[in-house]
């Protein structure tokens, strides 16, 4: 079994469903003759025809309206936004029509889309490359938001986004793309939504951190771990609908805890899950909960771009803050 990277697991799950289930439909800008931007649909037109892997229009508003109608009628189409800062023209087709339609309709349709999109900053793009607003749809009720950081639970998630009956917004942090190599086995195995994973065990402090942003807290985890501090570090994966008893869980061990996403902090999806912790396990915090995020201004160009990701020294910078407060 070879080791393969993260965007290598997507197109596997997607050959792995397009060759189970012929009602599988995967279209969006370049994803056929080109394999994607970034390769992630790479071969899938040539072993699956030009009936399963289709090239669109630039027109996002288009490729989000057409994968309802294709949902509604029986199909399980997977749409890609070519990057998520180009979602936004396709924005009142997700929030209006595929995340309602289950209601809309009283349950007599279900609308089982995914909507893929790279997401991120990191790799030195230009404006509209590089957003992180996943906030936007997890605050929509009827979507499910996921974010996969490795290649098995891209490839995992995927398969159990694609199957799913409502529509999930499937965010690729491209940053990490091919950041590192993991043995996937193409077996078909789904991993659970809507769970968190748990990526390292500690007793002194809780990381949160989703996408891109895990591989610094790891590093962070990895660095407190030589100065004696035992860090658990949490992946939600699923930041809609969250799995807030996983972190609770962790919190009942190490009474504080740091979250961390490189999404602009205001309003962004630590506020969330501090709000969750504060209000069902408030008597558990020895200390405030704290957030390490990117800033409130639109993501710079590369050369500043490093300066807006958390990176390792700010997340220690976090975590020491919480562990002096005073319990």
């Amino acid at each position: 079994m070879a080791a393969i990277t993260l965007v290598e697991a997507v197109t596997l799950a997607l050959a792995h469903e397009l060759r189970q289930d012929k009602r599988v439909v995967v279209f969006g800008q370049d994803v056929g003759v080109n394999g994607g931007v970034f390769r992630a649909t790479d071969g899938l037109q040539a072993e699956f025809g030009t009936d399963r892997v289709l090239d669109t229009p630039l027109a996002e508003n288009m490729i989000a309206g057409i994968a309802i109608g294709m949902a509604a009628q029986g199909l399980r189409p997977v749409a890609e936004f070519q990057f998520m800062g180009f979602i936004y023209p396709g924005f009142d087709q997700v929030l209006n029509h595929a995340a309602r339609l289950r209601n809309r309709t009283r349950g007599r349709l279900s609308c089982p889309i995914v909507y893929r999109a790279p997401y991120g900053g990191g790799i030195h793009a230009p404006e509209h490359h590089s957003e992180s607003t996943e906030a936007l749809f997890a605050h929509i009720p009827g979507l499910r938001v996921v974010v996969p950081s490795s290649p098995a639970r891209a490839y995992g998630l995927l398969l159990a986004a694609i199957r799913d009956p409502d529509p999930v917004v499937f965010l690729e942090p491209k940053r990490i793309y091919r950041a590192a190599r993991q043995e996937v086995p193409d077996d078909g195995e789904a991993l659970p939504l809507d769970h968190c994973f748990r990526l390292r065990e500690g007793s002194d402090i809780t990381l949160v951190a989703w996408g891109a942003a895990l591989k610094e807290t790891l590093a962070a985890a990895e660095a407190l771990a030589s100065e004696g501090v035992e860090a658990e570090v949490i992946d939600p994966a699923t930041l809609k609908p969250l799995d807030i008893h996983t972190i609770i869980d962790s919190l009942e061990k190490t009474r504080r805890c740091v979250v961390i996403h490189e999404a602009a902090r205001f309003g962004g999806l630590g506020a969330e899950i501090i709000a969750q912790v504060n209000e069902y396990a408030f008597d558990l915090l020895d200390a405030p909960v704290c957030r390490v995020t990117g800033y409130d201004t639109v993501m710079p160009y590369y050369r500043l771009e490093n300066h807006y990701l958390p990176d390792v020294d700010r997340i220690l910078a976090g975590v020491r803050r919480t562990l002096e407060y005073p319990a």
